[in-house]
């Protein structure tokens, strides 16, 4: 039932809107992944960010779609648990850690082992290496989470992808999207290394020539 419910939600609610909502334009989408698994990464400045990745991909890939996605924001009640959970298919990911501290003898909690679970079983996983949403266009430092996911599971490709408009739509704090043409730029996959800066500096430096492309101008 859940899984014919996902589908009624993306293919009435989700589609629709962002068809209808945004003049949305997609570069080089032929470099998206045709099948997990795989690391779909990009910048985070609005919940619809969510939503259009998960469009972009294949319809037959839905089911394997996992976004990574904050605990504590997610998973306030029962509701909009059962709903980010079940319906959008979210990996709830404690911010800042998980809390509590583990007994004594046990292994700190993993805050990765959903994702890297996803990975195992094919499956896309959808990272904004930021944390939280920031200042539409504005790339904040990234993460670590990216790489060590990606030192588990070499094999799946980490895809940047640059997303520029969605701020603007749906910014931080808005509860009604306002029409708005987006841009979706997908980058090549990036080449792990050993060395973690190394890796997170490579990826930030494609998301800026992706942001290049398009060569916006700055937002008031």
């Amino acid at each position: 039932m859940n899984r014919l419910l996902r589908w009624l939600f993306f293919w009435g609610v989700v589609r629709p809107v962002i068809l209808v909502v945004l003049g949305l334009n997609v570069r080089h989408r032929e470099r998206l992944p045709r099948d997990g698994p795989a690391l779909l990464v990009a910048n985070h400045n609005s919940h619809l960010d969510t939503m259009v990745l998960m469009t972009l991909l294949p319809t037959r890939l839905l089911p394997k779609i996992r976004p990574v996605a904050a605990a504590d924001y997610f998973l306030k009640g029962p509701l909009l648990s059962w709903f980010a959970l079940e319906i959008v298919g979210i990996l709830p990911v404690a911010r800042g850690g998980a809390k509590g501290k583990p007994a004594p003898g046990d292994p700190p909690p993993d805050p990765l082992a959903a994702a890297a679970a996803a990975l195992e079983r094919g499956e896309v996983v959808i990272l904004f290496p930021e944390g939280s949403r920031g200042e539409p266009e504005r790339l904040a430092d990234f993460k670590a989470g990216v790489w060590h996911l990606a030192r588990r599971h070499p094999a799946a490709p980490v895809v940047p992808v640059f997303l520029h408009g969605l701020g603007k739509t749906l910014p931080r704090g808005s509860v009604l999207p306002v029409p708005f043409f987006c841009d979706v730029f997908v980058g090549e996959p990036v080449p792990l290394g050993d060395d973690k800066a190394a890796f997170l500096a490579e990826l930030k430096a494609r998301m800026q020539g992706l942001a290049a492309e398009g060569r916006f101008s700055v937002w008031e």
